[in-house]
């Protein structure tokens, strides 16, 4: 307090990543159902991160929890189909 450092947590949910898309290959095929989820993109991430940086110097974003639409928290999913 009283400095011009601004901390920000950035909270994503399922992100569709490289390392999701290899690191999690073992789980999607063991549970089709992931496939039937829309994930966030990388881009939806660093969107967020610009919009928090870009505020006034007097705002402080203290904290962006972002999820998809499917996602309800981080185990519970809408799956489509």
């Amino acid at each position: 307090m009283g400095t011009a450092v601004r901390v920000t947590s950035v909270d994503p949910g399922m992100v569709e990543t490289e390392f999701s898309r290899v690191g999690f290959a073992a789980m999607r095929s063991a549970r089709k159902g992931l496939r039937e989820i829309t994930p966030l993109k990388p881009e939806d991430i660093a969107d967020a991160v610009l919009w928090a940086v870009t505020r006034p110097a007097h705002v402080n974003i203290h904290s962006i929890v972002l999820t998809t639409i499917d996602q309800a928290n981080s185990t519970v999913f809408h799956r489509h189909g």
